[in-house]
């Protein structure tokens, strides 16, 4: 059986939900091709082998170098999308928790690295939910994330 292109491929992803007196902590992103701004949970790829937990815990310890804990699993989603003019597919598992180290709540940005291809640098920021609701909002993804928000709350 011939193998599909990777880009073909279904990522098992996980995020994680730090919530603070209204915000969520985000990461932004961009997309080239269509010029939009949009806004993501920290998380990443299920490696084989590992739980969804345990990715979570590991891609916060590597992306953001804090520690996590009290993580409630709030269900999945199905995130199919386009970015950079390429068709992604991802089952996303998302979580509630929170970092081990109060001080991160008082941070207003937090630096990050992502380290898949390349170290590329990002910033985390606390982002009120409010601030992705209406017409006018700003975006966030994965689709179906704002929902599983107002039901968690």
């Amino acid at each position: 059986m011939t193998e599909p292109p990777s880009c073909a491929r279904i990522r098992p992803i996980v995020i994680g939900l730090f919530r603070h007196n209204g915000a969520i902590l985000v990461a932004e992103g961009h997309d080239p091709v269509m010029g939009e701004t949009f806004y993501r949970p920290i998380g990443g790829a299920i490696e084989f082998g590992e739980t969804s937990a345990e990715a979570l815990v590991r891609e916060v310890r590597e992306e953001l170098a804090e520690e996590i804990t009290d993580l409630k699993y709030l269900g999945t989603l199905e995130n199919i999308f386009t970015f950079d003019g390429n068709t992604g597919h991802e089952i996303v598992q998302v979580y509630d928790a929170r970092f081990t180290d109060a001080a991160v709540y008082d941070r207003g940005a937090l630096d990050g690295y992502e380290a898949d291809a390349s170290v590329e640098e990002f910033t985390a920021t606390w982002i009120p939910v409010a601030a992705f609701e209406g017409d006018d909002g700003r975006i966030i993804y994965p689709d179906g994330l704002l929902d599983m928000l107002r039901v968690a709350a």
